[in-house]
This record gives C-alpha cells, sequence and structure tokens, in this order.
C-alpha cells in the first residue's frame, strides 16, 4: 500500500513537472502528448474537440497518427459509450466486449486495429464547461492497467485547463483585435455630427435635433425614420456623442447590406468551428459595442429569425454567439434606423410587432431634403470643405446661378444625392467655379422637365415612372431603375406599391 501511494506521488510529481514545461500557443497540445509518452504508453493518442455533437481530432501523435486520423471526426449518435463518458465526465477503458459487441474505438473504420485492443477516452473538462476528449489507443490487444487510467485522467484535466486558458487568452486577444478593427473602421473623423445638426437652418430639422438631444440623455431605444439620404446615421452619431456613452464605442451594422446566414454572425459573433471557415474564433458587434452604442441600420430588413434573437438580447442584454451554448452579457444601447413602414411592416408580417414595440420607445422622423432647403448651401459648402481638406484639391465656389438651381431641386435622393452631383463637379473641375448646372444635367434621373408639381408625391412618382421606362421597367441590375435611383431594388418596390405603379402597365 505504501508503496503504491509513493508511485502514485512519484507519477503526479512527474505530470507537474510536466505540465509546468508546456508551451504557450500552437504548440501546447502537440507538446503534451508527445510529454505523456513516458507515462501512458501508446500507438496513437489524439485530442479531439467537442462541436456540436461530434467530435474532431485537433492534434494526434504516434506511430498510427496519420492523415485519417488527423482528418477524423466522429458523430457522437453512433458511439454512445463515448457520449456518456463526455456526459458523466468518467474516463471510459473499452474491453474486448465493447470492441465486439459495443459501439467500437472511436477510430473505427479508420485504423485497422485488432478487436480487444488497448483504448481508453478521458473526457476533457474545463471550468465546468465539456471541451472534448482525450484517447489512447494500442495496436496490442489488452487494456490499461488502471494505475495508468487513474495517471490519464488527471493529465487530461490538466490539458482541459490549460488548453481552456490558452483558447480564452488567444479569444480575448482576438476580441482586442476585432474591436480595434471595427472602431477603426466606424472612426467619425475630425467632424462632430451634433454640431452639424445644430447648425442647421430649418426649424424642422433644429426641432429634431432638440429631441435627439433631450433623448440622448436617457438610455431609451430610439427608432430614425425618413427616406434614404436623409442622414439617419448622422443623427445616430449625434445621439451617442450627447449621450453619458460618449467615449464608448458607437458601432454601426447595415442589416441589408449582408446574407441572412452572416448576419447572426455579425451581431452575436461566433465560436472556433462553428461554421466551415470559421478558424478563429470572432466577436460581434454586440460584445465590441459593450458599454457604448449601437446602430442597428435597415432594421426592417433584419430576417425574421434575428428579429426574435434581437428582441431577446433587447429584453434580456444576453445572446449566445453562434456555435456557443454560453450566455454572454452586455450593456449595449440600441439605436434603430429605416426608411421602411414599420408598422405596415408588422401589418403584413414581414417584422414582429413586439420587436417594433421595443425600438420605437422614441421615435424620430427626419424630414427629407426637399422640406429643409435652408440647409442646402450649408451642406454643400461644408462637404465641399472637406472634399478639399480630403483630396488636396480645391478649393471650390458655387456660383450665385447655380446656388438657386441646388436650392429648386427635387432632391429625391435627398443629401446622398446632393453629395453626389457635387462630387461629379469637383471632378470636372477640380478648383474654382463649379458647373453645377451640368452636373445636375447628367445626374440620374435629374430634374424634371417643365414646371415642377406641387404634389410632392407626383414628383416621386414621374421620375419612378420616368426611370422604370428609360430601364424598360426592369428594376434589378446593372441597366436597372433602381440604380438609376440611387436606391435598394426592395425599396424601389415598396415605392412603387405605395404609389400605385405596376410593371406590367409601364410600357406603352
Amino acid at each position: 500500500m505504501a508503496k503504491a501511494a509513493l508511485d502514485l506521488a512519484r507519477a503526479l510529481k512527474e505530470l507537474a513537472l510536466v505540465a509546468g514545461r508546456l508551451p504557450q500557443g500552437e504548440a501546447f497540445l502537440p507538446a503534451a502528448l508527445d510529454a505523456l509518452a513516458g507515462i501512458v504508453p501508446y500507438d496513437l493518442a489524439a485530442v479531439l474537440r467537442l462541436e456540436k455533437g461530434r467530435l474532431r481530432v485537433v492534434c494526434a501523435r504516434g506511430p498510427l497518427a496519420g492523415d485519417p486520423v488527423r482528418t477524423h471526426t466522429l458523430d457522437l449518435d453512433r458511439f454512445p459509450s463515448i457520449a456518456e463518458a463526455l456526459r458523466t465526465g468518467r474516463t471510459r477503458v473499452m474491453d474486448a466486449h465493447d470492441h465486439a459487441e459495443g459501439d467500437g474505438d472511436p477510430y473505427d473504420g479508420v485504423l485497422d486495429l485488432p478487436h480487444g485492443h488497448a483504448c481508453m477516452v478521458v473526457p476533457l473538462l474545463g471550468g465546468g464547461r465539456m471541451l472534448g476528449a482525450l484517447t489512447f489507443d494500442r495496436a496490442t490487444c489488452g487494456t490499461f492497467e488502471p494505475f495508468t487510467v487513474s495517471l490519464a485522467t488527471i493529465y487530461g484535466q490538466l490539458i482541459a485547463l490549460t488548453w481552456m486558458a490558452q483558447e480564452q487568452s488567444a479569444d480575448q486577444r482576438e476580441l482586442l483585435e476585432a474591436e480595434n478593427r471595427l472602431l477603426r473602421s466606424e472612426v467619425v473623423g475630425a467632424d462632430d455630427a451634433g454640431a452639424l445638426m445644430e447648425r442647421s437652418l430649418s426649424p424642422a430639422f433644429r426641432q429634431v435635433a432638440g429631441q435627439a438631444r433631450q433623448v440622448a440623455a436617457s438610455e431609451s431605444a430610439v427608432l430614425i425614420t425618413g427616406e434614404t439620404g436623409t442622414g439617419k446615421e448622422v443623427l445616430a452619431r449625434a445621439i451617442h456623442g450627447w449621450s453619458r456613452r460618449a467615449e464608448r464605442p458607437f458601432l454601426r451594422l447595415n442589416c441589408a447590406a449582408l446574407p441572412e446566414h452572416l448576419v447572426e454572425s455579425e451581431l452575436f459573433g461566433h465560436t472556433r468551428g462553428a461554421f466551415s471557415g470559421a478558424s478563429q474564433a470572432r466577436p460581434g458587434r454586440f460584445q465590441v459595442a459593450h458599454g457604448g452604442t449601437l446602430l442597428l441600420d435597415e432594421i426592417g430588413d433584419l430576417p425574421l429569425p434575428m428579429q426574435s434573437k434581437l428582441l431577446r438580447v433587447l429584453q434580456e442584454g444576453t445572446f449566445e454567439p453562434l456555435g456557443s451554448d454560453r450566455s454572454v452579457t452586455v450593456d449595449v444601447r440600441i439605436l434603430a434606423a429605416t426608411n421602411v413602414d414599420l408598422e405596415r411592416a408588422v401589418a403584413e408580417g414581414r417584422f414582429r410587432a413586439d420587436l417594433f414595440y421595443r425600438l420605437n420607445v422614441f421615435p424620430l422622423r427626419l424630414p427629407p431634403l426637399r422640406e429643409r432647403r435652408e440647409d442646402i448651401l450649408l451642406l454643400a459648402e461644408d462637404w465641399l470643405f472637406r472634399q478639399a481638406r480630403r483630396t488636396g484639391q480645391g478649393p471650390w465656389r458655387i456660383p450665385p446661378g447655380d446656388a438657386a438651381r441646388l436650392e429648386a431641386h427635387p432632391w429625391t435622393g435627398n443629401v446622398r444625392e446632393l453629395i453626389n452631383v457635387l462630387e461629379r463637379a469637383t471632378i470636372l473641375a477640380p478648383q474654382g467655379d463649379l458647373d453645377l448646372e451640368a452636373a445636375l444635367r447628367s445626374a440620374a434621373p435629374g430634374p424634371l422637365p417643365g414646371p415642377a408639381p406641387e404634389d410632392l408625391r407626383s414628383v416621386e412618382r414621374d421620375a419612378i415612372l420616368k426611370a422604370l421606362r428609360q430601364c424598360a421597367g426592369r428594376i434589378y441590375g446593372a441597366g436597372g431603375a433602381a440604380l438609376r435611383l440611387g436606391l435598394r431594388p426592395t425599396t424601389l418596390q415598396s415605392r412603387m406599391k405605395k404609389l400605385g405603379i405596376a410593371r406590367t402597365t409601364l410600357i406603352s
């Protein structure tokens, strides 16, 4: 008895020394298995990661560790004894009965090993989370001795704890790198969005700015609506800048710019191996924006499955990254923006009513540019100043006659259309007086011929009809009316439906 205790103490000391010498990073697992060869004899030792009901080999050592083993994945539904070992956290030693009548060895069909060969599966449990398994196989018949099994189990726990700590450290580094990447992509520049808004000469726009400053002091969700190109992101940045979160991150996600299968990963992040190509864990916008503000632009185009997950975050402040079963708690203020009629979308079943009411705590409607013509020259001069500073060209001037043309233009594309016209004009004239008449004339759809209709719906309807006729009724693609009008195809279709324009009656 005393000798067994002494042998165990010596073995544990050796294990501790081995674990203390293991390297950090990618070399950790191969070194851990190599070091164990002197304590637990094997012809194949492998570490397998648990991924959604499957075990995948991530490291293999020994004479039998060829390519078939290194690329091996086993479905736990086909191996109930191994699944039970992972569920209970108990090491499983296979015997001749297991090989002959049970669900067999983890490498059945991969290696040609004799029935009754020595095989052991050690669950890797770290921090209360099952990470995977450590397997040992020998090409000779027999079983591993109980003493060896005990040592392998203890060593497995050391590997699990070190593996988990290293992955958490790597994930933390990835989180910081991702945060830096996202924040670099979200830099506002030298412009203060709030100051830009408060310089407005339009009473309607200044009223919106005043309401935005009021709600900024709260933590309430804000729903910003308005036509495309009206400056919804500028308003959102102003709210963030006026809030108590101003020193924390401001991030934006365009819900319409990503395929549906990528929206969840962008919002909530993913773990390593969560899907094909996910070689590293990656945090989502919610994690990076922790403590700050997240603008969900084009919220009306968020897929329905994601709407329910977003609702949970708004209600509970928690979510699970893609491929993970661990909840993450975040503190993020949500601002949402859309040019979609969300109440109509709710009525048509395209948007969840409960999510709409969660977002619509404090609605703000941005007026289109045609309702704030006092700001057209102010916006134009501000953009030209920034463009000169950014490109080193200019300076440019707006002739008085062209200033009147700018103020009279319908601006169906709002501020975005104004910037496009100005950019076109600066390309035509590297400095000095701009020929805005020529820039407006070459714009699409451009000013409508004849006197401008008083009915704004008529202006919009006529512009859409003109573009559709020029495109032979085509909406999508390079030659489509949506591109000509500077709209997304789904937005154009929504406008057509609202204005009673049918594609079948376009060509006459």
